[in-house]
């Protein structure tokens, strides 16, 4: 860092860990960031991260964002506001595993049920003989028992685990059809 500046002429990323230097040294146990890394190169970005992670050892730390991949691969536990209200707060590894993209390929369009579809399933979207959903609650042998139940001619069953910028989508489209 250039010593020789005025903290008003340095960019926003020097400005940033200057702002974070001065504050890890109360030894804070809880620190506060909304949308910290907007604007930032990603070099800068890793370097914050690194040095807060470093630097705040005992502390927590609450990140507000909108950029959810800026985050995803650090944060431990994540929460859900929808309207104001949590929804959901959770370990990461915990939520990434309950959500996963299925698609189903059926034999013909008519073997797709119009009801009885579980609450768990969002999302759900039909193209000719593909149907496409997100369990929300994924357990392997209960979804596909699911599958089987509900799709008497399947061809193809394919599942894939979510990054979180997917997760929080698919949440926020059920929470407005909801409305």
């Amino acid at each position: 860092m250039p010593f020789e500046r005025k903290l008003r002429n340095l960019s926003r990323g020097m400005r940033l860990k200057a702002a974070l230097a001065s504050s890890l040294a109360y030894r804070p146990h809880l620190i506060v960031m909304d949308e910290p890394f907007g604007g930032l190169d990603s070099l800068v970005r890793d370097e914050v991260i690194e040095g807060l992670l470093s630097n705040a050892e005992g502390a927590s730390i609450l990140i507000s964002s909108h950029d959810l991949g800026e985050f995803e691969s650090f944060a431990s536990h994540i929460g859900y506001l929808d309207r104001g209200r949590l929804q959901f707060s959770e370990e990461m590894a915990s939520l990434t595993e309950r959500f996963r993209e299925v698609e189903v390929t059926v034999e013909c369009a008519l073997s797709v049920p119009a009801a009885g579809w579980p609450a768990t399933w969002l999302g759900k979207e039909q193209s000719g003989s593909l149907v496409r959903f997100v369990e929300t609650q994924f357990e392997r042998e209960r979804t596909m028992a699911d599958v089987g139940r509900l799709f008497q001619k399947t061809k193809q069953v394919t599942v894939r685990a979510m990054p979180l910028r997917s997760i929080f989508v698919t949440l926020a489209k059920a929470s407005r059809k909801a409305a």
